[in-house]
């Protein structure tokens, strides 16, 4: 594994800051498995800087820490030296024994940070050389496959941590310390600290934040969980380690991501005539971040999309549980809409990409459809029918007053007497009285 020694240049002021080495680490899980003298160091790389480390837990054997010959893509790694000294940290001052031999620090020390090529894990390693040798173990290894974590609001989030410390070690023996701090924005707080040497929980800072205290004594599993993400969760996440002089950190991010819910005012809207302008507003409320991209759409009948912009967009609101509100109004000129569609409010965010659209009708000004015309022709049609038959019933022959109320001697007249009944003050009709009898029955034959 390439990776880059940093070290202090000499001098100060502008001209200082750090220099960088080009290393190498050849990582083995077994320290028979090394043998220095058949390795030679690249061009590129100095040979001072060429070294040979045994991982017990070949933690830093992972494959997402060896890319594909060739690839792009390549781990990021940063060496730097370290001075092992007593913490002066609260919970893990107990960790330091007086009685404790420093002869054991009286060596080579390194602390080094990796990161995938994919950046989905992050360690950090500490190891240990006798005096100029360049043949390290490994004493400390803190590791993280959550460098990126999205959750939803009100959702259980657990962020992975987990350390190894080598067996071997004198300082493995004497117990260690597990902190958990919170940054965002040059603002901090400690979220939780446990003291694993007298298995004492020293502070709760977070509501709802703990770990899982059989796993990590058993495995050294450190996770945080959060029972329940809040907005107030997102930012950057730090899990450290302690054994008595020795500190391992790693970061990560967690981001509380809620979509936009999108309702629009008024629903449904009104008819209105073509040309007319309608107001429509549309409503964002209950998301987190801040970051939001409101806009219209309006799709016609034809299936055709356009997009009329974002409107007037209010300042956004923050409400009690943390996440924000904005509304958009929009000025809708009909013109050139056609005579149909649907307005659609369209909100763009990391959570995802929601709409809510209602439809508009427009009455007036406007060709008819295809529907309307043949509802036209066959509403014409019965009309057409209706006519032709009265005109049928007014062009008979003979008298114009029997003619003229044919279809009521049907329903009025009795057959053996041809009287007429309750209306025949109203239709004074000589046709069914007896003055004609046989004329009056072959009339309604």
């Amino acid at each position: 594994c390439i990776c880059w020694f940093m070290k202090e240049k000499v001098g100060g002021g502008l001209s200082g800051g750090p220099n960088q080495d080009k290393s190498l680490l050849y990582v083995h899980k077994h320290a028979d498995s090394h043998r220095a003298e058949s390795h030679d160091a690249p061009l590129e790389v100095n040979p001072d800087r060429l070294y040979f480390v045994t991982d017990p837990a070949a933690t830093l054997c992972h494959r997402s820490l060896n890319p594909r010959r060739g690839s792009s893509n390549k781990p990021m790694c940063e060496i730097n030296p370290l001075h092992p000294q007593p913490s002066t940290l609260e919970l893990a001052v107990p960790l330091t024994e007086p009685a404790l031999s420093p002869i054991y620090l009286h060596a080579d020390w390194l602390s080094t940070a990796l990161q995938s090529f994919d950046k989905t894990m992050s360690i950090s390693a500490i190891t240990r050389a006798p005096t100029g040798t360049k043949e390290h173990d490994v004493i400390l290894t803190l590791t993280t496959k959550t460098v990126l974590v999205q959750s939803r609001l009100g959702a259980p989030v657990l962020l992975d941590c987990s350390f190894w410390a080598n067996p071997s070690s004198p300082l493995t023996g004497t117990g260690f310390a597990v902190e958990w701090r919170y940054q965002f924005r040059g603002d901090g707080r400690l979220v939780l600290a446990y003291d694993g040497k007298s298995d004492r929980l020293s502070h709760t800072g977070e509501e709802g934040a703990t770990l899982d205290f059989e796993a990590l004594h058993g495995r050294g599993n450190a996770s945080l969980i959060l029972q329940e993400a809040k907005v107030h969760h997102s930012g950057i996440y730090i899990c450290s380690v302690y054994l008595p002089y020795l500190q391992a950190q790693v970061a990560m991010e967690l981001q509380v991501v809620e979509p936009p819910s999108l309702s629009i005012h008024p629903s449904p809207l009104p008819l209105t005539a073509q040309g007319q302008t309608i107001n429509i507003q549309c409503e964002a409320s209950g998301f987190a971040p801040l970051s939001l991209d409101l806009h219209w759409e309006f799709k016609g009948a034809d299936g055709k999309t356009k997009v009329l912009g974002s409107g007037s967009l209010s300042s956004h609101r923050q409400l009690w549980d943390g996440t924000y509100t904005q509304s958009s109004r929009l000025e809708l000129d009909t013109a050139d809409l056609g005579r149909a569609g649907e307005v659609a409010c369209v909100g763009v965010h990391p959570g995802g990409t929601r709409r809510v659209s209602v439809e508009i009708n427009l009455i007036g000004f406007s060709s008819p459809s295809i529907e309307d015309s043949m509802a036209m022709v066959g509403v014409a049609l019965v009309l057409y029918g209706l006519i032709k038959l009265v005109s049928w019933s007014f062009s008979g022959s003979g008298n114009n007053k029997t003619s003229l109320h044919f279809p009521l001697w049907l329903l009025w007249c009795d057959h053996e007497s041809f009287n007429v009944y309750e209306i025949r003050h109203m239709f004074p009709l000589s046709l069914c009285s007896g003055s004609d009898e046989a004329a009056t029955q072959q009339k309604v034959k």
